[in-house]
């Protein structure tokens, strides 16, 4: 059985980089996101609960990849348990 991934902080996570010696600007660039983006996602004004902020997050280690169903079969069994 594997593991749950560890979850950090947007502090831990811009301490990590810190002593990476990376700024959060060429993190961003260098996985294909804006440094505005990375930046909201830090300070908590994108929760990170779908989308590019998700994406983000999970690339940060902020959230744990498997926490939201991604797949069109799962997205059409919640619309269907909707109705």
């Amino acid at each position: 059985m594997s593991r749950p991934a560890k979850v950090i902080s947007s502090e831990q996570v811009k301490q990590r980089l810190r002593s990476q010696g990376v700024t959060i600007t060429a993190w961003a660039e260098a996985h294909g996101y804006t440094r505005n983006e990375v930046y909201r996602v830090l300070n908590g004004q994108h929760k990170g609960h779908f989308g590019k902020a998700h994406d983000i997050a999970v690339a940060l280690g902020m959230k744990a990849a498997n926490d939201q169903p991604t797949t069109r079969s799962a997205s059409c069994n919640l619309q269907s348990a909707e109705l």
